[in-house]
């Protein structure tokens, strides 16, 4: 059996994957508060998840592996806007005009994540389907000692957990010196965070022993997680921005909820996202939502492309200039692997790739060596592997004018040239450039990826016979 293996935050290590019961393989990643639509950075931990889950189940099995990703449905920010939408006239109630906005934006998510080609968890609660279990370990922790009541509040005691701080490596002293927390009279340490506030009459609540109130964000997934997975499972995990304050405080209070349980004994995070080199952020007028793509026709297949061409725990930056690249290379496989079946599984290669934490851009690679070789089925099959070349995810290349016959014939020439090249036959690469010109193909180098080919003119659909019979004799005469 393939040995995975993934960086563990909590260790700071990479680490062979041991999973508790390889029969019930189980994780959770911290899902989206549906407020508004998806920007392109909430897209990323769900598309190393997809890929995460899709290795969990080659290895272990797909009736072995439980995914859960769960939906923030109980926030200021929707609060906010159901007051808005009550406030511009609407005859519905506050928790009407909620429950309508969480459900458009929930279908919003679906429609833009299925765009992108993810598989959907296999569970994914809303958080107001859990008040219920929220409340009682809230009680719970109360009578273990590590949480208390102060003015309609309940809040977590910090210091009651000597192991607070271990997932991101600083004391509760450091965080205070150099985190802003929120500052309220009735805490008790700087540090304690809210399980349970009190709500006025024009927010949604619940009635609890502490009052009619709602539960604080970060109670939510523990609650969750152990409802749906067990207060012990495999993999927690999510965008790095989430290790702290609330995978840390999941931690603590799902630790001091369920002591010797371990909850989750492998941490996951990826890093952020850029945008041409810096920081996605409204005041520097690069905030985008994937929607915002899909909507300017970029393929939702060629945002997971470039996405997943980044290691997942280093910074990705997108930028037009790899959008072009992508779509490129996926109009050249799609149309190698026209009318053909996949092989019956992916290539070792790829898999040995993906099994060493997540490495997607070394089983791009492996993609790009396949199509050289002209191995449709293989590259067909380890494509799918990563939610790529899906059946029902080309419309968008359909556009192709010449045809996938032609496109397949192009690019096997530039393999060809490519190799040339690489073993520094740079006259037969220059003869076969040369010959390739008068179909009207500019054979291209890439410094990062494999050779590549564009048509210098718009494409002439009266020359196709012409160009295919001419590329099929240059690939016999050289051997290919």
């Amino acid at each position: 059996m393939t040995q995975i293996r993934l960086t563990n935050t909590r260790t700071r290590t990479k680490e062979d994957f041991l999973p508790i019961d390889p029969a019930n393989v189980r994780l959770y990643l911290c899902g989206p508060t549906v407020y508004d639509r998806a920007h392109l950075g909430n897209a990323r931990p769900v598309l190393v998840f997809d890929l995460l889950v899709r290795l969990l189940r080659h290895v272990y099995g797909e009736r072995s592996v439980t995914y859960v990703r769960n939906f923030t449905d109980v926030d200021d920010k929707i609060n906010a806007e159901a007051q808005r939408r009550r406030a511009a006239g609407s005859p519905l109630s506050l928790e009407a005009l909620i429950t309508e906005r969480t459900d458009e934006t929930i279908a919003w998510y679906h429609a833009d994540m299925d765009a992108l080609g993810a598989m959907r968890p296999d569970h994914e609660p809303r958080a107001t389907a859990y008040v219920g279990q929220m409340i009682a370990m809230t009680a719970d922790l109360i009578a273990k000692g590590h949480a208390y009541e102060a003015e309609g509040h309940v809040l977590f005691d910090v210091r009651s957990f000597p192991d607070y701080g271990t997932l991101s490596g600083r004391s509760v002293d450091d965080m205070i010196a150099g985190a802003r927390v929120e500052v309220a009279p009735f805490k008790r340490d700087p540090m304690d965070f809210v399980l349970w506030k009190p709500s006025s009459d024009d927010l949604p609540g619940w009635d609890s022993p502490w009052g009619r109130g709602r539960p604080g964000w970060h109670i939510e997934c523990s609650a969750m997680s152990a409802a749906l997975l067990g207060t012990h499972f495999d993999i927690h995990g999510g965008g790095i921005d989430l290790q702290f304050p609330h995978h840390e405080n999941e931690i603590a209070q799902s630790c001091c909820a369920h002591p010797g349980a371990g909850f989750a004994n492998v941490w996951l995070h990826n890093e952020m996202l850029q945008v041409e080199g810096k920081k996605m952020s409204k005041s520097l007028g690069n905030f985008f939502t994937v929607r915002d793509l899909l909507d300017q026709k970029v393929p939702g297949e060629v945002i997971r492309f470039v996405m997943l061409s980044t290691h997942y725990r280093k910074p990705m930056d997108w930028t037009e200039a790899k959008a072009r690249d992508a779509e490129a290379v996926l109009r050249r496989w799609r149309g190698l692997v026209a009318g053909i079946e996949p092989a019956t599984s992916p290539a070792p290669a790829l898999i040995e790739a993906l099994a060493d934490d997540l490495n997607a851009a070394g089983a791009i690679a492996v993609l790009h060596d396949l199509a050289r070789q002209g191995d449709g089925p293989a590259l067909l099959a380890s494509a799918r592997m990563m939610g790529l070349l899906q059946a029902d995810h080309g419309a968008w290349t359909e556009d192709t004018p010449w045809g996938s016959d032609i496109a397949t014939l192009a690019i096997r020439t530039a393999y060809v040239w490519n190799e040339f090249r690489a073993e520094k036959q740079f006259d037969q690469a220059d003869v076969l450039a040369r010959e390739v010109l008068q179909f009207g193909i500019k054979l291209i180098a890439h410094k990062d990826a494999p050779a590549d080919y564009r048509f210098l003119n718009p494409f002439d659909v009266n020359r196709a016979d012409e160009i295919r019979a001419g590329l099929e004799a240059l690939l016999d005469r050289w051997g290919a």
